[in-house]
């Protein structure tokens, strides 16, 4: 299979995050459509389903060859969406970090500096850049959930939306040396998609994206365009298969090539003609995780790669 190869795209290794009180935050519902409300006498239930949603993700993963770090959130600080951690954090080539500013007061104590510490202990860090005191002057970007990151073109793709500002996009570009391609996006109401990583998923020899939720039909050419000229097959998502979070997918490496890790609902709304495209470059693995779904992320959300050089190497 031409995805043997390791690809500067696709990690090898991830955070990941295991809930003990897992629920769907109510902070986070007005501007994010995705999510669903939990019936309040479900809560324990709910919480149980999404604990082992993680467990058996990650043991999947494993199995796969991808290197874990499974980090626990016991509930004491009232972080409903910790899962969700690639929202707080980046790691990029060349050993930097970004920690970024959270839109929802919840989300912002979901920043953990045990987590960056491992990532210092285990693999090579030169830097760490924190943006979360844009947060005092209402600017937010929520990692790679507002934007979706061509780490081979470096290009930040990012929809314009509240958990996304132009000019802390700006700053991170600069620093982290992407260019940034910010897109106006709507669903069927007319509403801004909250996360640009569930409208597209940039691969190493592919690309999933929701064309007909960027209104302007000379920006989507324009994206279009310019995942083609880094020579990626583009796969056009309907409304229907984002609604499914078709595009809240992540390219890993695994110990036998490239993997698109994406929840079983997801794999579901793909057609044949377009599990075949992805097929001649990652080999699809699908997760169950229908009850962290509820809560408007999907697997996307939970995963956060690590593009930073092992120590040792």
């Amino acid at each position: 299979m031409p995805g043997a190869m390791r690809s500067v795209q696709a990690p090898a290794a991830v955070v990941m995050v295991r809930p003990h009180r897992f629920m769907p935050n109510p902070e986070t519902a007005a501007d994010n459509a995705f999510q669903t409300e939990a019936a309040q006498e479900a809560a324990q239930a709910v919480s149980a389903a999404a604990y082992r949603e993680v467990t058996q993700a990650v043991d999947r993963l494993e199995a796969e060859g991808v290197r874990v770090h499974l980090f626990e959130d016991r509930g004491a600080h009232d972080t409903p969406d910790s899962v969700f951690p690639n929202n707080w954090f980046s790691t990029h080539a060349g050993g930097h970090v970004a920690i970024y500013p959270m839109h929802s007061p919840s989300r912002r104590r979901e920043r953990r500096a045990d987590v960056i510490e491992l990532l210092k202990s285990a693999y090579r860090v030169q830097d760490v850049i924190d943006y979360s005191g844009l947060e005092h002057d209402g600017l937010f970007l929520e990692g790679t959930g507002a934007m979706v990151l061509d780490h081979v073109a470096r290009v930040a793709y990012t929809a314009r939306s509240n958990r996304a500002d132009p000019v802390a996009l700006e700053r991170f570009s600069t620093h982290f040396n992407f260019e940034p391609m910010l897109i106006d996006t709507a669903d069927a109401h007319g509403r801004p998609i909250y996360h640009t990583n569930v409208l597209m998923c940039v691969a190493t020899a592919f690309a999933l994206v929701g064309f007909d939720m960027i209104p302007d039909a000379r920006r989507a050419a324009e994206v279009r365009a310019r995942l083609e000229e880094s020579g990626r097959e583009v796969i056009a998502l309907s409304t229907a298969q984002i609604a499914e979070f078709a595009g809240n997918a992540i390219e890993l490496s695994g110990r036998d090539g490239r993997l698109l890790a994406l929840s079983q609902r997801a794999c579901s709304s793909l057609s044949e003609a377009q599990k075949a495209v992805i097929g001649d470059s990652a080999r699809l693995l699908p997760l169950s995780v229908p009850t962290i779904e509820m809560a408007g992320g999907s697997v996307r959300c939970m995963i956060a790669g690590i593009h930073l050089a092992p120590r040792g190497n």
